[in-house]
């Protein structure tokens, strides 16, 4: 109970503290898998690599094959100069968690490793989770999906808000929500996403289609590029435009200065329809989901 109230605190020491502590004991700067040469550390213990088993809530699911091996293969040359950093782990004494170097602890038993240097930290839950995600991520190996699968981690289980999240990994808000809202499309959309055949510009427009799986095959049968990806799933959410015979009303002079005042503003197409009685409409027209993003933001600062 008392572990779960501390993961509901927030970032705890901070991410950027986390890291930079990582960082500090196996020289970490979100490049390549190994630095360029061993550095004399203290701290560090050869374990037997049995004794390490992975995080179960690591973001990544899939690990490249063709890299994996040549990292096999360096592990073979040089052996691994870059130390695994762990936790205990709590369900054995003599046994540890990886809390980062899951690559390097699978491409060490290929390589028939007995034993990998490891560094000891007592993370806590949350620290754990939220160094996974940022290694991965710094190291551009994630997929969208998992990416957004560790973001909804962080929310659901740790109760991070997406400003909170965004603040602490250096990204934008609206990109920590559009990767999440791909989440919302169907597992054989998702598979199109992770196997390459749709990037997430597709996916995103995608999103909102009744029948995103069908648009989807229109998408990677047809080559289509996003902008019309976009366009396409447009006209499918427009309706036909009934015939009118009867003349349109004019607008007075207040309305539509309004109008340009507030589509100046918002940056966006704004229609006000203002009838008599006092009732209306406001119709705000955005072209990308960035913009609806924007508006969206807006509207919550509304009080």
């Amino acid at each position: 109970m008392t572990e779960r109230k501390n993961e509901r605190r927030g970032l705890g020491r901070g991410l950027s503290a986390l890291m930079a502590e990582v960082g500090a004991d196996i020289g970490f700067a979100g490049g390549g898998s190994e630095p360029a040469a061993p550095v004399e550390r203290q701290g560090i213990q050869s374990v037997p690599i049995e004794a390490l088993r992975p995080n179960p809530d690591q973001p990544r699911r899939h690990f490249d094959a063709s890299r994996l091996s040549e990292l096999e293969e360096s592990i073979r040359e040089k052996g691994i100069i870059q130390p695994l950093i762990v936790r205990p782990d709590p369900d054995g004494p003599g046994k540890f968690e990886i809390v980062a170097g899951e690559r390097r602890w699978r491409a060490a038993q290929n390589a028939r490793l007995h034993e990998v240097p490891v560094i000891v930290k007592n993370f806590s839950d949350s620290e754990v989770l939220e160094i996974a995600i940022v290694e991965n991520i710094q190291r551009a190996e994630l997929s969208p999906i998992e990416e957004a699968f560790g973001y909804k981690q962080l929310m659901e289980r740790f109760g991070h808000t997406q400003e909170k999240i965004a603040e602490a990994l250096g990204k934008s808000r609206s990109y920590i929500a559009n990767l999440l809202r791909l989440l919302n499309l169907p597992d054989e959309v998702r598979a199109m996403l992770e196997s390459g055949d749709l990037s997430v510009g597709h996916a995103r427009a995608l999103i909102t289609a009744p029948d995103p799986v069908a648009l989807a095959r229109k998408v990677i049968e047809g080559g289509l590029t996003v902008r019309q990806a976009e366009s396409l799933a447009r006209k499918i959410h427009e309706p036909r435009k009934p015939q009118s015979t009867a003349a349109p009303r004019e607008k007075d002079a207040d309305t539509k200065v309004l109008e340009d005042d507030l589509s100046a503003n918002l940056g966006m197409s704004v229609v006000i329809d203002h009838r008599a009685g006092g009732e209306g409409q406001v119709i705000i027209r955005y072209k990308t989901l960035d913009q609806l993003d924007q508006l969206c933001q807006l509207l919550s600062q509304v009080r």
